[in-house]
């Protein structure tokens, strides 16, 4: 094998034998994979994407802060808040990636600003953490336990009813 192959490509192999069927990341190419190309750059250059990430990660948190505000969790109660948040957040992202990945060529930043910066801020797995140490140390080790499953549980499921509902509501208009 090649010295300049990627690590993983010797395990998977190389990046042309990916199925056609599978999304691409539209933001890298199999070129780019070969140059071992950094991750954390872009077109634009690092400090603009780790700034657009910023300010999208504050509004996320905000707008995370406002749910907490209107709806908040009294100490030792099933936080459903968090819970409903991070969903909220996982079906969003769902929607998103394939809007950018499959339907519409967008702006190399919007990415960054949405996905990682708002969506990232605005899902909050760190104080579903908390919630849960907080549950434990309240001896609700049972209702802790469900969140850790309900949280995992919906987030995963509202990732894959954005992406596939998106698909399918995008087929559906395209065959009407």
């Amino acid at each position: 094998m090649r010295s300049e192959e990627p690590p993983w490509a010797r395990a998977h192999g190389p990046v042309e034998s990916a199925g056609a069927s599978e999304p691409v990341d539209p933001d890298v190419t199999p070129s780019d994979v070969r140059r071992r190309r950094k991750p954390w750059r872009s077109r634009h250059g690092t400090p603009v994407v780790v700034a657009v990430v910023a300010v999208g990660g504050s509004l996320g948190a905000l707008a995370r802060f406002g749910a907490s505000l209107l709806w908040p969790t009294p100490a030792g109660a099933f936080p459903w808040t968090t819970l409903t948040v991070n969903a909220v957040g996982c079906l969003a992202i769902g929607v998103l990636l394939v809007a950018v990945t499959e339907v519409f060529t967008a702006h190399p930043l919007l990415r960054p600003f949405l996905g990682t910066g708002f969506l990232g801020g605005f899902t909050t797995f760190s104080t579903y953490c908390v919630d849960v140490e907080r549950l434990v140390a309240a001896d609700r080790a049972g209702t802790a336990l469900g969140y850790l499953v309900a949280t995992v549980a919906a987030a995963t499921a509202a990732v894959a009813v954005g992406a596939c509902g998106t698909r399918r509501l995008l087929a559906h208009r395209s065959a009407s």
